[in-house]
């Protein structure tokens, strides 16, 4: 008997999710927030572990934004996973460059594997079905088909794709697929449901890497030209691998499903019925979680009086809902949601709105996280501003210094070891010291326990680019973002 191929993981990281705002953001996207009914654990983090005990399984392959590279390696970390690779894109180009990436680096060292493709920000409910289905697709892909997972419809939604089968569904192993259609008017849904032939497309395949190299290569011949210059002319960071910013950038932006899955003779499809869910507004997170007795989700410090059918949700503060009905409330450090269950989708036009003002709260929570820890803006005025600022046992901060602002530290909890102009010195709780303008600094954190300080900021010029670094443990470039 044949030896079984390796299965790689390959999690696709990228989107903001901007109809879950105020909580997702393009800082800090859905997919690294835990949202799956009574989970912990992230989105990410679920998508991981959901895999645990299938055949042959090795470490992901993981490809995301670079802004987002330190939330992806702490989120695997704390999972105890060492990935076989953190691919950076240097930006957006959808999912056939993202999977021909991964499928090139697979490749690299000789080896075929089964790749497993899976977006970061699914929930299902059921792991033990979604792995028995990953099996039955197995044989299949190792045969050379390039094998994608059909949703089972529990309703003619309009939001979805569709796939129709050449022939019955199987749920023991995958069909031929006969082609795919775009989101539908409900009449035709409808229609779809009642054949039995149609399944919601997933965005989840299972294919030999050699299989879809091939038939990139055969279809879209550019985009492997531009993904393998990006490969070969990559810049290993850390535990990451940069992707060439410059060929990256010439790769068509064009799912996978359009470059090969609607071209390719060799698709079939595989029926999952899993509890899935795309997760893709808060209306669905409320359709998809558990419910109390009134219909209610509840998140957070909420105090729910007479209220039906409502998802209430709070990161901060007390969130109070009397009488309401069919309403979305999510609180946050900087924003709060209103909107009726129905509407709540429509969210993402607001956070045009917000992107096109130029506000803030289109893209960024007052918490930011860094690889070191995170701080949070708390007041501001017009030549100052407060923060907060946790850095984790061990961690570091840049050397650096500021040519606009002075900063005065407060230690509120731990030991932080300052470093200013070459001199270090340790700063306990309740003690402070005084950062002037253009001196060169570095705050470390050598305890055992996180540092937590606050940070008052004084200057003409308060920007996160007044930033000059001169040593940096994580590879970082000079006035990019906070230490």
């Amino acid at each position: 008997m044949p030896k079984a191929s390796p299965l790689l993981p390959v999690i696709l990281c990228g989107g903001t999710g901007t109809r879950l705002w105020p909580l997702s953001r393009a800082s800090y996207p859905k997919q690294y927030w835990a949202l799956a009914h009574n989970a912990e654990d992230t989105l990410l983090q679920l998508t991981q572990r959901r895999l645990n005990g299938l055949p042959g399984l090795g470490s992901p392959i993981l490809i995301c934004n670079e802004d987002h590279r330190f939330i992806v390696a702490e989120q695997m970390r704390q999972l105890g996973v060492e990935p076989e690779s953190i691919l950076l894109e240097p930006m957006g180009r959808n999912t056939a460059p993202a999977v021909c990436v991964a499928a090139l680096r697979a490749t690299a060292r000789g080896e075929d594997p089964l790749l497993l493709v899976l977006a970061a920000d699914h929930v299902i409910r059921e792991p033990e079905k979604f792995r028995a289905t990953v099996e039955a697709g197995i044989p299949a892909a190792e045969a050379g088909r390039l094998v994608t997972f059909g949703i089972v419809p529990t309703a003619p939604e309009t939001g979805y794709g569709y796939i129709e089968s050449a022939e019955a569904l199987n749920a023991a192993a995958p069909v031929p697929i006969a082609r795919f259609v775009e989101k539908p008017d409900r009449a035709t849904a409808e229609q779809f449901l009642a054949s039995g032939r149609f399944t919601w497309n997933s965005g989840m395949f299972l294919f030999r890497a050699s299989a879809m190299l091939a038939e990139l290569e055969r279809l879209a011949p550019e985009l492997v030209s531009c993904c393998r210059s990006a490969l070969e002319h990559d810049t290993p960071d850390l535990q990451f691998l940069r992707l060439d910013r410059e060929a990256f950038a010439q790769c068509p932006s064009v799912a996978l499903d359009v470059a090969v899955m609607e071209r390719t003779p060799l698709g079939s499809v595989l029926p999952l019925d899993a509890g899935w869910s795309d997760v893709g507004s808060w209306s669905a997170l409320w359709e998809t979680a558990d419910q109390d007795e009134n219909g209610n989700v509840l998140r957070g410090r909420v105090i729910s009086e007479g209220s039906r059918n409502c998802y209430l949700r709070s990161e901060h503060r007390l969130v109070v809902g009397l009488g309401v009905e069919n309403l979305v409330v999510v609180e946050t450090d900087d924003a709060v949601l209103i909107a009726e269950r129905s509407q709540a989708q429509n969210v993402k036009a607001i956070v045009q709105q917000l992107e096109a003002d130029g506000s803030s709260e289109g893209k960024a929570h007052r918490r930011i996280y860094r690889p070191w820890g995170h701080y949070t803006s708390i007041v501001e005025g017009s030549r100052w501003q407060v923060k907060r600022i946790s850095v984790k046992p061990g961690a570091s901060l840049s050397l650096q210094m500021h040519h606009h602002r002075a900063e005065h530290w407060v230690v509120v909890r731990g030991t932080a070891l300052v470093e200013k102009n070459g001199v270090e010195e340790l700063i306990g709780e309740n003690q402070s010291t005084y950062i002037p303008l253009g001196a060169q600094h570095r705050l470390s954190n050598p305890g055992k326990i996180p540092v937590e300080m606050i940070e008052i900021q004084s200057g003409a010029y308060l920007g996160e680019d007044d930033i000059v670094r001169l040593e940096d443990v994580y590879g970082r470039s000079t006035a990019v973002s906070r230490a």
